[in-house]
Parts: structure tokens; sequence; C-alpha cells
């Protein structure tokens, strides 16, 4: 029987067995890529955006979540259902490319580097603020040991990656169901909390808060961006996303329900650390250490995931020039993109070093909507012999995506407009001077 014709982009499953020195190893089975996915979302949404969405929503923050998580659920299945047509690392810049032309696959991929080095930011600075109450200097100077150190990690190769990433999702999990007893158990709990206004801030409120806590979702994604690296990409991806995605929804609506209960949305809005206040306004402070080594613990897994993640996918533009072309070297020992980890690596202490916890997350978010647009707009291409699920919950993403995006705080829709304007013009720039190149190398050329 015929073979079935591999898909434009995809590499030759001969070459990737003969150890091609630009390719990285199959070493992923699907409870690592779970984990690797877990360690992405865990951490990101119950630490750092249920603050945020209070603001946006009050209570009405949970029908925000369940929002944001059936648009997670409508991207997971478009990523899982290209990841396994195209199993190579660099996610929706890839099916962009593949699907929609060059332009578009260019425009997911600035944006998934420039809103996950901004979350690479985020959760190195939710990581120092649990592990360290104190000066900010401090939790500076402690934000950028960790970037360095799981930068580090990653060189050595993804298994250790993902060994790691399981341990700390395991611990986060024990840590969260610790701080959801204590909650139960306080004796404060109020449950009309839960019954109050959920139309604070109107509908614009509930979908802002959307948009806020999906940054909390987008973790699925890695598994994507790693797909050079899983095993049996097209039976693993399927499975691993939708299952990695499922639980993290279901934690935090756990999470999400019992913080209200303890605090209430009011002061939810105004705490920087809400499950510490939550924690707290339950009568069970005796448990604000537990809340911040959960917090720190999850933060370090979301931040190793997050730039195993990037770096892939900043090596898939590289090798197609849409970034510097030094950027594509794979490590000839560890076989991972050790230059391109080195870069995120000064990028991400930069940021650490300027940037505020609360403003990078709606930038981050409205990188990543975009991204999961363009991907819900490439799996709706796709052919019959590759769809797994209907193209209905495509045109869902993809609407879902660019209503959240319209509705996040204004001065993350300008930021996010100025960083798309900057990388869409450079590479126009860069397109038209080589162009030129080659029309003047053309000219130069003696006539036959």
């Amino acid at each position: 029987m015929a073979s079935r014709p591999r898909p434009r982009g995809v590499p030759d499953p001969a070459r990737r067995s003969q150890g091609g020195g630009d390719r990285l190893a199959r070493r992923l089975g699907t409870g690592d890529a779970v984990v690797i996915g877990l360690g992405s979302m865990i951490g990101a949404g119950v630490f750092a955006a249920f603050g945020p969405a209070a603001r946006a929503a009050g209570a009405g923050l949970l029908l925000g979540l369940l929002i944001a998580a059936v648009i997670a659920y409508c991207n997971a299945v478009a990523s899982a259902q290209l990841a396994a047509a195209y199993p190579v690392s660099g996610g929706t810049y890839v099916y962009g490319r593949e699907r929609l032309g060059h332009w578009w696959g260019f425009i997911a991929g600035w944006g998934f580097v420039a809103g996950k080095t901004a979350s690479c930011a985020a959760m190195a600075l939710t990581f120092a603020s649990y592990a360290l109450p104190g000066p900010w200097w401090a939790q500076r100077a402690l934000a950028v040991a960790a970037v360095l150190g799981l930068t580090a990690l990653n060189h050595r190769g993804v298994t250790r990656t993902a060994l790691l990433t399981r341990v700390l999702v395991a611990t986060s999990l024990t840590a969260l169901a610790v701080v959801v007893a204590g909650i139960a158990a306080g004796g404060h709990a109020d449950p009309s909390y839960l019954g109050g206004d959920l139309a604070t801030g109107g509908v614009y409120g509930v979908l802002q808060a959307a948009g806020l806590l999906f940054f909390a979702f987008a973790g699925y994604a890695r598994i994507a961006t790693m797909g050079e690296e899983v095993r049996d990409p097209r039976r693993t991806i399927p499975r691993a996303i939708p299952i990695a995605l499922f639980i993290a929804v279901a934690v935090y609506l756990v999470v999400g329900v019992a913080a209200l209960l303890a605090a209430g949305p009011d002061r939810l809005a105004a705490s920087d650390a809400p499950l510490t206040t939550a924690v707290e306004a339950a009568g069970a402070g005796f448990l604000a250490p537990v809340v911040r080594a959960g917090g720190a613990l999850a933060a370090l897994g979301a931040l190793l995931a997050l730039i195993a993640g990037v770096g892939r996918t900043v090596l898939a533009m590289a090798r197609n020039r849409d970034l510097p072309g030094g950027l594509a070297a794979v490590h000839p020992r560890h076989r991972v993109p050790h230059h391109a980890g080195i870069a995120l690596a000064v990028v991400v202490c930069v940021l650490v070093a300027v940037t505020d916890l609360r403003g990078v997350i709606g930038f981050s978010s409205f990188g990543v909507l975009v991204y999961y647009a363009v991907a819900n707009a490439a799996a709706f291409t796709q052919p019959a012999a590759d769809r797994r699920w209907p193209r209905r919950l495509n045109l869902l993403g993809v609407a879902g995506c660019l209503v959240l995006v319209a509705t996040l705080p204004w001065r993350s829709v300008l930021a996010g407009a100025v960083m798309f304007a900057v990388g869409l013009t450079g590479r126009w720039l860069v397109l038209r001077r080589r162009a030129a190149a080659v029309a003047d190398g053309d000219r130069d050329r003696p006539a036959p």
C-alpha cells in the first residue's frame, strides 16, 4: 500500500533517524508531555491572574474562567490536530506558514515569542515575590538567578527538563490541595460571596477577566512547540494537550471557588497575592507559608516549561530566517537549541529588571491570543484526512480569541499593537533588503 504523503515542512523521518546535526531528539512520551503542559499552566493563573480578573469582573471572574476554558479548548484541539500533522518544533509559527502563508506564520511566531517572553519575566517575578518577601532589589536578583539557573538546566537536555517539571507540578498540586482544605476548614468562608453581583463590570468586565485568565491556560502550547521531541507525535500530542487542559481547568475552578468563598471579590481584587489573602481571610493564616512555597514552586515550574517552549519557537523562526540564523544552532551533545535559550535568558533578565508583574499579564495574553487565532484559522484549512475535530470549533476559537483581545485592558492592547507593528515592519524591511541584494547580484552576473 502506498505511504501517505508527508505534509510540507515536516522533515524526512529517515533524516531524523540518522541523527541529523540540526534535528532534536524524540525523548518525550505522553506522560512527559502532559506534565510539561501542566507545568506551564499550574501557577500562572492560580498565583497571579485571579487578582486582576477580580478587579475586572468581581465574582463574575468564575464566568470569565469558564469562557476562557471554552476558548482554550478550541485552541487546544486545533493545536493538537496541527501538531499531529506537523510534528516539528515551532508550533503555530510552522502551522501558519504551511497552511496560510509565511506572513501569517510570522505573525503567530512573533506573537508567541514576544508574549511568552513576557510570561517568562512574569513567572520569574512571581517566584521571587513568593520565595523572598523583602526588598524589591533582592527579589529582582533572585528572579534573575532563577532564569539563569533554569536556562542552564534546560541546556542539559529535554529529559531533565521533563523530570524536574514533574517534581514541581506534583509539589505545587499538593500545596494547592492543602490550601483549599485549609480554606474549607477555616470556618470563615462566606457563600454569599458567590451569590453576589456577577455582573460587576458588565459583559465587558467578564470578557476582560476571561482574557486575563486565558494567560493561565496557554501552557498546552508548550506540548505542540516541542513536537519534534515527542515520541509518536500523531498519537501522543492529541492525547496530551486535552488531558493537560482539563486537569488545569478543574484545578482553577476549585481554587477560584475556594478563594472567592474565603476572601470575596473585593479583597482578591486589592491583593497582589490573592491566595495568601484568601487563606488569611478564612482564618487559616498558619498556612501562609504553604501558599508561599506552592506559589514559588508553581512559578518555577511554569518558568522552566516556558523557557523550553519559547526556545523551540525561536529555533523554528531562525531556521526560516525570520530571526537571526545563529539562533537555529542545536547543541551537538544535548540536542537542545542552546543559542536560542541563551538569547531568551538575556532578554528575560532585562525584563525582570524593569517590568511590573501586573502589566505583563495583559501583554502576554494579547500576543498569545493572536497566536491562537492563527492556529484556529490554520486548522480550519486542514483536509479531512488530517481532521480530528469539527471545523466549527476552529471558527469559535478564532472569534473567541479576537473578542478577548479586543476586551483586554487598553494599555495591553496598545502595547501589543505596537509590538506587532515593530515586528511586521522589521520583517518587511529585511525582506526588501534581501530582494534588493538578489536584484543587485543578478545585474552583476555576466551575460551568457
